[in-house]
């Protein structure tokens, strides 16, 4: 079985609530071990990681410690970065065996054709002050003056405060028309490529849309916990944690 996941947003909200949400994905890991081949982390897994050279974010240790026995014990773990957690150096593949991209991939698995992205940054070429606020976020050269510069508590005090406002964005009422840019993005882009399944994050809203192609969005797990399972048969679901 391969299993997906995205926006647990570990470290947010009060001291309760992280341990809440923390809980509930290391129980989900547990779950899973008994059958994952692999495991993705589809962006925002974290609220906010900044990585320096020497010098990582605290907090987390149940769930890291957990990822490296799941990696160590053969289940294949990938980690696509989101808009909280792109600042991702060498640490989470070193300790943890965690393979990482920063862009979207198409996996081939158990016979399909997967095309997998957290979902930031795509489709928003009429938002030009998101785009030029995520060209600077994704710049290499002003994150490596930043670590020089800026000392780590300040930095992942101001993140933290970040990604606090942007995650409360997402908490509005709306329904499945916040989807619609990803779905239009699926749809142009299925219709050059031959791809099975479509499957985001970031939107914190969870669906299965079936229109000319199959795309399946996850909900955050603060709200809306979710993950999506691909069998070896190639049979691909939407499941919800109560």
């Amino acid at each position: 079985m391969h299993y997906f996941v995205s926006d647990i947003h570990l470290g947010s909200g009060s001291v309760a609530e992280q341990r809440r949400v923390e809980r509930l994905f290391l129980d989900f890991l547990t779950k899973i071990e008994g059958d994952a081949e692999s495991l993705y982390l589809v962006g925002d897994i974290f609220d906010f990681w900044f990585e320096y050279k020497r010098v990582v974010p605290k907090g987390f240790v149940r769930v890291l410690g957990r990822l490296a026995e799941l990696s160590d014990k053969g289940v294949k773990i990938v980690m696509l970065t989101g808009n909280h957690d792109m600042w991702v150096g060498d640490y989470l593949t070193n300790e943890c065996g965690i393979e990482l991209y920063t862009k979207p991939q198409t996996f081939d698995i158990a016979g399909k054709s997967l095309f997998v992205a957290h979902g930031d940054n795509m489709n928003i070429k009429g938002q030009p002050v998101l785009r030029a606020m995520n060209a600077m976020f994704r710049s290499k050269c002003l994150r490596k003056i930043a670590s020089w510069l800026i000392h780590p508590d300040c930095f992942m005090r101001f993140g933290q405060w970040w990604s606090g406002k942007s995650r409360k964005s997402h908490n509005t009422d709306y329904g499945s028309e916040v989807l619609e840019h990803l779905v239009d993005y699926a749809v142009k882009y299925g219709s050059n490529h031959e791809i099975d399944y479509f499957v985001f994050g970031h939107l914190h809203y969870a669906a299965d849309i079936k229109t000319t192609e199959r795309i399946l969005f996850m909900g955050d797990w603060h709200s809306q916990p979710s993950y999506v399972v691909l069998d070896n048969n190639g049979k691909i679901e939407l499941k919800t944690i109560k």
